[in-house]
């Protein structure tokens, strides 16, 4: 293999111009070609002698064709050597043929429309480049030798209603146009609608919207601008390298914009990117500029021509729609200066303008090649560039098309190759095109045909079109920086191929957020505020254990054995459980976990409900017990002898038992778990583009309230029920419990503060300092009273008075146990107080009928025995005695008393 390559330029001969092969490639450059025909070739910068001595020319280097006498050249006049070791244009011959006098040519006419004013007064740059491009095909002698090119045309003003006049004018007035020519998109959606009806070609230089590819509808339509849709793929290529997921649209209400906008966003879509808001106006954007500015509008796609985007920006700079916060991406076919133009419709000044647009983003399809390789028209594009600006007036920035330009010179030599081609190279074969009118659609087809197939090297790239008759290129991205657009990457769409320059400058210093970066704070539980209520929780469960210590270690004690121990045992528990749930009720993200948070949730749930169910219940039970039997009717009062402890156990038992199972079916059915509150959002103190918001965790299930008023309900109704028995049995004195009366303070304390608690917490639950300040605050309080109340008094009694004897040792010492019991005492003589009332009635009822018998025989015997007159003497009367005037009860023995 290496033999071969060694011997191969031994083999190799020198291909003629116009040969069909190309020259073998090798590291060393370009072999060394024939001239054409009748002429020969210019070695720039070397002698006769010494392109004798060599066989390869170096790659970049180039030669120029030349012709002998009257001839000219055909075809390529200059060839490069190219990388690859062949020749620019090989497939394309260049001959030397005879000068044809140019009076002996045909005309042929183009009918153009270019827009000098309006939307984009792309027409100020564009004709000239059509009229430069004219004179260079006209001069050239291999292409449509026997025909002239030559140009009718009016200014549209980018208007379709000043274009509708026109294109009647080209179309009813001689000559014969071949093709017509429009600028703006709204006017070839007219021009292209309309030419299928007269079999005419259309050919726009600066049309980009997506309507016009629809092929069923434009059948004749090419344009060498490419589709305003290529502009998307770079846009969301852009949007995906600097992580915007959220973007916000305003458009001018043409159909180039809305279609463009349409594709733009079902592109986004399938990228994940939305679009959170879309503005159009009509000739006034005042109004969606503040609606952008109201909905947090970041990044924004601007699509509007150059006049109205001078409206858009002075409403942005009023609203200050613009800076570090704010990225715009434009169209790149404005005027480099169009923001400095004045403008009598905005009341912005230059400086304004120029503060509002810095730092804007414009997406541009390449339309001057970026390589300084030679065209089809032996022309760069630098050296187009500068023979350009010299034909135009004033200068290019100033100048409305500048950047379409080089495509309105690359749409002249595409329709001068496919007229070329239609009429066979030179009229020995083909078409005659001086034979075309409106009603020959032969000649229409053929000219499709030759612009469907073309591909060629332009001052604005490679000119190819695709099925759609659109140009296909590469898109140009730019930035505003200073006041200048500076060129940061290009993008090729068909092979997702991003070039980036890292020049792109931000004033932020780096690409802002799509939308205001929210920071999630939670807000916690103040520390301080928690640990001096767990100190309070810890001591009281401290005096908790100390009191159910002393509960039990003296149980033995008559006096403690009377105030049923083992409830005030119970009430002790409870206390501790919920002093307990201080601690998780603190709990919040700031200690634990988001998994551990269900937990605490139900930690929480079951020990204030088991601690209330125990402390409360077992007061509540005692209460309960007093009432019912110290208020029965006096042929009941006799259960105060046999008042059983088992019952007050089960009802104790049957209170705790009704709150497990509450809680263990809200526990299984609808589980506590961690939900989140959100406020309103915050601004930060420091000029940083982020908002706070805040949060707070709560506990929380499906049917949270359904659950608070199940349970919140009949504990509300055990407290209520609570104070009612501690006020009905405040008078009442019993030796089986002989601390009820301590029970029912303690009982008003406890259900006062749950009762005001349970809705102010309820309240302030958004508050989390304050909610848990009064909840733990109350269950501290109660229980701290609760334990106070029930056992200090006890003690205290205990450690005075010295009673730390059993019953059985108080009976040893005295003798009898009950004399040492004043409370017996009294019971006893309320009842010996009761026996003699008794025995009082009973008496006085009997004298009463007594009285009255005698009352009767004492009537009767009147009636029988009629009084004597009185003796006398004055003797007593005769007769049987008197009765008793009264009678009198003395004890137990009754007296008569006579008078």
């Amino acid at each position: 293999m290496l033999l071969l390559l060694l011997l191969a330029p031994l083999f190799l001969r020198p291909l003629g111009a116009g040969g069909a092969q190309t020259p073998n490639a090798t590291s060393e450059g370009c072999q060394i070609i024939h001239p054409p025909w009748e002429g020969g070739i210019r070695y720039r910068g070397l002698t006769r002698d010494q392109v004798k001595a060599i066989n390869f020319l170096p790659v970049d280097y180039e030669i120029e064709y030349v012709c002998r006498g009257e001839r000219e050249v055909v075809g390529p006049k200059v060839r490069k050597c190219l990388a690859n070791g062949s020749w620019t244009d090989m497939d394309t011959p260049s001959r030397c043929v005879n000068r044809t006098p140019h009076s002996e040519r045909r005309a042929v006419y183009i009918g153009a429309l270019f827009p000098m004013s309006g939307g984009w007064p792309g027409g100020q740059a564009c004709q000239p480049a059509v009229e430069m491009a004219l004179e260079d095909v006209n001069s050239r002698r291999d292409i449509l030798p026997d025909y002239e090119l030559k140009l009718i045309h009016h200014d549209s003003k980018c208007d379709p209603g000043q274009a509708t006049k026109y294109l009647y004018e080209l179309l009813y007035n001689d000559p014969i146009k071949i093709i017509l020519m429009p600028g703006c998109s709204s006017v070839s959606t007219l021009v292209a609608e309309a030419a299928r009806m007269w079999n005419l070609i259309v050919l726009s230089y600066g049309s980009s919207s997506p309507a016009l590819s629809n092929r069923q509808r434009f059948p004749t339509f090419f344009r060498t601008h490419p589709s305003a849709t290529l502009h998307n793929p770079t846009r969301v290529k852009l949007f995906e390298k600097w992580g915007w997921k959220k973007i916000a649209t305003i458009q001018q209400t043409t159909e180039v914009f809305t279609s463009t906008l349409d594709d733009l966003e079902e592109r986004v879509k399938e990228a994940g990117i939305e679009i959170t808001f879309r503005q159009s106006f009509f000739s006034d954007p005042a109004v969606p500029v503040k609606n952008l500015k109201r909905q947090d509008a970041r990044i924004i796609v601007g699509l509007f021509y150059e006049t109205e985007a001078r409206k858009v920006f002075c409403e942005v700079y009023k609203e200050r729609l613009f800076g570090k916060k704010y990225v715009w991406f434009l169209i790149g076919w404005y005027a480099d200066n169009w923001f400095k133009i004045y403008d009598p419709s905005i009341n912005c000044t230059v400086d304004e303008m120029t503060e509002a647009v810095e730092g804007h983003i414009t997406t541009e399809i390449v339309m001057l090649n970026p390589a300084n390789t030679r065209s089809i028209s032996n022309m760069t594009s630098q050296e187009f560039v500068e023979k350009l600006t010299k034909r135009l007036k004033r200068h290019p920035e100033e100048t409305g098309g500048f950047q379409e330009a080089p495509l309105a010179y690359d749409a002249i030599w595409a329709l001068a190759l496919a007229l070329n081609k239609t009429s066979g190279g030179g009229g020995r074969s083909g078409v005659r095109l001086e034979d075309f009118n409106y009603n020959n659609q032969t000649i229409t087809d053929q000219i499709y045909r030759a612009m469907n197939s073309s591909s060629f090297e332009g001052v604005s790239g490679h000119v190819v079109f695709d099925a759609s008759g659109s140009r296909m290129a590469w898109t140009l991205i730019e930035q505003l920086q200073g006041g200048s657009y500076k060129k940061i990457g290009y993008y090729d769409s068909t092979k997702d191929d991003l070039s980036w320059s890292k020049t792109d400058k931000w004033i932020g210093g780096s690409p802002p957020a799509d939308q205001t970066l929210v920071i999630k704070t939670f807000r916690f539980l103040s520390q301080k505020l928690f640990i001096s209520v767990s100190v309070l929780s810890s001591l009281g469960i401290v005096l908790a254990v100390v009191c159910l210590s002393f509960n039990i270690y003296n149980s033995h004690v008559r006096y403690i054995q009377n105030s049923q121990p083992n409830l005030n045992n119970l009430t002790a528990v409870g206390c501790s459980l919920a002093l307990a749930a201080v601690f998780p009720l603190g709990l919040d993200g700031y200690h634990i976990g988001r998994n551990q948070f269900p937990f605490v949730c139900q930690a929480r749930l079951w020990l204030l409900g088991l601690g209330f169910s125990l402390g409360y219940g077992s007061m509540f039970t005692k209460i309960w017990w007093v009432h019912t039997v110290f208020t029965k009717k006096e042929e009941k009062k006799e259960w105060r002898k046999t008042l059983e402890p088992w019952k007050l156990y089960a009802t104790v038992g049957l209170l705790v038992g009704m709150d497990v199972l509450t809680l263990a079916i809200w526990q299984i059915v609808d589980p506590l778990h961690r939900t989140i509150e959100t406020f309103a959002k915050e601004e930060p103190k420091e000029d940083i583009d982020v908002s706070i918001l805040p949060q707070l965790e709560h506990c929380s299930s499906k049917k949270m309230n359904t659950w608070l008023g199940i349970f919140y309900g009949y504990k509300g109704l055990l407290l209520l029920l609570g104070i009612f028995l501690a006020y009905e049995t405040k008078s009442v004195s019993t030796e089986k419990i002989n601390d009820h009366r301590a029970v029912g303070m303690a009982i008003y304390n406890v259900a006062v503060l749950c009762l005001i608690t349970a809705p102010v917490t309820m309240i302030l639950s958004s508050q989390q300092d304050a909610a848990f300040a009064f909840a733990s605050l109350a269950i501290v309080f109660s229980s701290y009273i609760t334990l106070v109340v029930l056992f200090v008094p006890k003690m205290r009694r205990l450690i005075t008075r010295g009673e730390w004897q059993s019953e059985a040792q108080d009976t040893m010492k005295t003798g009898s146990s009950t004399n040492n019991n004043e409370e017996e005492k009294s019971r006893l003589l309320e009842k010996e107080n009761r026996e003699l009332e008794k025995i009082i009635a009973e008496k006085e009822e009997r004298v009463s009928e007594l009285r009255h018998q005698l009352q009767s025989r004492q009537q009767l015997r009147s009636r029988r025995h009629p009084p004597t007159p009185p003796d006398p003497s004055g003797g007593l009367p005769r007769g049987p005695p008197e009765p008793p005037d009264r009678l009198s009860c003395d004890g137990s023995r009754v007296h008569l008393l006579y008078k």
